[in-house]
């Protein structure tokens, strides 16, 4: 028997908003923050320093952290390097010291985005949605058996966002490291330019900037030739990089 009420024929689907964690000593902004972002249907936690942040961590991990530069006691660049180790948080950083060289400096300790005071709350949740869709397996990725890809001894699994060294080991990587390498072992052996780099691994509307990807090539390599006798990414004077080694899907 049909029912009286009406029926929506859109399915509803059920998603994962992140857990986002506003580090900054300004109460005030915080709070405009947090507003914006729990109407935009986030949730939210706050902290006043880096003491009040890893108490705030340690009762509920954040999947991102918005990050002040400037704060009494730890600053946020001394923060921001001991959180790099940790898999999985994405760190956008803010600060009043907004010039290409303080950015490049955040991005260089480890942050994932770097915005200048004061902020733009749509501005800030523009770059949040961008750093969910890296951190996000794409649609049509493979089941997590399947998606693993090698090189030169080295082992990336792209869905559970894991690099291991040819010994074994798990090499931390921040979110845009990750995307970067991500990005060059998707097409291994090709010259890519900075603008086609910065599609791939911080998404078009990211608003980046070309010494960003410099720098992030700067730290993957550091990373990989630590344990890599010979040379993984090459610079193409004038056209770009290339990824040098050939890539298998395991």
């Amino acid at each position: 028997m049909p029912s009286n009420s009406p029926v929506d024929p859109v399915e509803e689907t059920t998603t994962h908003q992140p857990h986002i964690l506003i580090v900054d000593d300004d109460r005030s902004l915080r709070a405009l923050i947090r507003e914006f972002l729990v109407s935009e249907g986030y949730d939210v936690d706050e902290a006043e320093d880096g003491i009040s942040m890893r108490s705030a961590m340690a009762r509920r991990p954040a999947d991102i952290i918005i990050l002040d530069v400037m704060m009494p006691g730890e600053d946020g660049l001394s923060i921001v390097r001991s959180l790099v180790g940790q898999e999985g948080v994405g760190i956008i950083m803010v600060s009043a010291l907004g010039t290409e060289t303080d950015r490049i400096i955040g991005l260089e300790v480890g942050a994932d985005d770097y915005l200048a005071k004061p902020v733009s709350p749509r501005e800030l949740l523009a770059r949040i949605r961008a750093l969910e869709r890296r951190r996000r397996p794409s649609p049509g990725a493979p089941p997590a058996s399947m998606a693993h890809y090698q090189f030169e001894g080295w082992r990336l699994d792209p869905v559970r966002r894991v690099l291991r060294d040819p010994g074994g080991i798990i090499i931390s990587l921040s979110e845009g490291e990750f995307g970067l390498l991500l990005a060059f072992i998707e097409k291994p052996q090709q010259i890519l330019n900075r603008d086609q780099l910065l599609e791939l691994a911080r998404g078009e509307d990211s608003d980046a900037f070309d010494r960003a990807i410099d720098t992030q090539v700067s730290r993957l390599r550091r990373k990989l030739g630590t344990r890599t006798h010979g040379e993984i990414i090459r610079t193409v004077r004038s056209e770009g990089y290339i990824f040098l080694p050939p890539v298998t899907r395991a």
